[in-house]
């Protein structure tokens, strides 16, 4: 029996003109546009410049902050309130202001005081396009003082070479691309099943289903497992995205990232089903995964790190399956974690598994 009604939500899936289209192009949108747009590299910081030296070695500092490739020297102004008023306008972030005899300071072997301001409504712009700056004025001060005074010289050879371990390169979508295809799997496997059932019932199929012989729990199956088997197909798909595109390989265990995956799928799916017993309308089922979707995400560590939360978000935290498997695929893809690795991910993935299955029997059994 469970073959047959397989075989007929295939059938109506692939009678649908929406959902092939949507199972195809929406991981693709995912992993094409999304990495380009989550970006949080500041950049294009624009600069206000306010010098009161006007020496060549002024100027040469200018020419080392436009080239740094973060700053846009955006103009140039004789007085504070000029250039707080660019700030104002919105058309600069930070201003710098050189003061007076700046490059005598510098010749004389002394160190003088910059001033940096910066509009911080942004704060993460504001803060760290300050560190950024400030960093550029030392590099540049320490350079021309070891021009000026050879006995700088041997220090001035001393560098620091960072070892950046498991994105060498600091590239931004190297961490999101394995946090967004949770996402792709996370639509795809939790909400097509829960509109799915919620549209039979508008329809009055599923009332017609619940008086045949057929058990609930095969006639629930019925609905996940086409889903299910989607969904893998959907993640490889992603992964090979991922490879031919942004050429990420998973530098972990294959094996411990469909298994996740496979305990994911499996709480998602009960998650959809869940949604779809208490919902009887699409609008209600929409609003609800929503609410919920919304949530999961701001709470899963996939922007801001879950290190950085207040204590009571990290506790509510636990309760996000996103969470888990974003920490999968993030050490399998960068670290190279093997499955023993990720014990603490995978036992509460199982665990939320059984809950939300457990739950969507319960509350299907009450509804009907």
């Amino acid at each position: 029996m469970l073959k047959y009604l397989v075989q007929k939500e295939f059938i109506q899936i692939r009678r649908n003109s929406f959902l092939p289209r949507m199972i195809l192009i929406f991981p693709i949108i995912v992993l094409l546009i999304l990495p380009l747009a989550a970006n949080f590299d500041i950049k294009n910081i624009n600069v206000v410049i306010v010098d009161h030296d006007e020496s060549m070695v002024s100027q040469r500092l200018l020419a080392k902050i436009s080239s740094s490739g973060y700053f846009r020297v955006s103009g140039q102004r004789y007085n504070d309130s000029d250039a707080l008023r660019m700030i104002e306008l919105g058309t600069a972030d930070m201003i710098l202001e050189i003061p007076y005899e700046f490059q005598k300071d510098l010749m004389m072997g002394r160190v003088p005081e910059v001033l940096i301001s910066a509009d911080t409504v942004n704060g993460s712009k504001g803060s760290l396009g300050s560190v950024y700056l400030s960093s550029v004025i030392q590099d540049f001060t320490m350079e021309l003082l070891a021009e000026v005074q050879p006995a700088l010289e041997m220090a001035s050879r001393v560098s620091i070479q960072p070892h950046y371990r498991y994105n060498p390169h600091l590239s931004y979508p190297d961490f999101m691309v394995p946090a967004l295809m949770v996402i792709g799997l996370l639509l795809i496997t939790g909400f097509l099943p829960a509109l799915n059932i919620v549209g039979e019932k508008e329809s009055g199929t599923i009332e017609s289903m619940n008086v045949t012989p057929v058990r609930k729990r095969t006639l629930i199956l019925s609905k996940l497992i086409p889903y299910w088997l989607i969904g893998f197909f959907v993640f490889t798909f992603m992964m090979v995205i991922a490879y031919g595109v942004w050429h990420l390989v998973p530098a972990g265990s294959l094996p411990a990232l469909y298994l996740a995956a496979v305990l994911f799928v499996f709480t998602v799916s009960g998650f959809g089903l869940i949604i779809s017993n208490y919902a009887n309308t699409y609008q209600q089922a929409m609003f609800m995964m929503f609410f919920f979707v919304m949530i999961f995400d701001f709470l899963s560590g996939l922007f801001t790190p879950i290190s950085s939360m207040p204590e009571w978000a990290r506790i509510i935290s636990h309760a996000s399956p996103l969470r888990y498997m974003i920490e999968v695929l993030r050490g399998v893809y960068l670290r190279g974690c093997l499955t023993q690795d990720l014990l603490r991910q995978l036992i509460p993935l199982g665990v939320l598994m059984v809950v939300s299955n457990s739950w969507a029997i319960i509350s299907y059994r009450k509804n009907h």
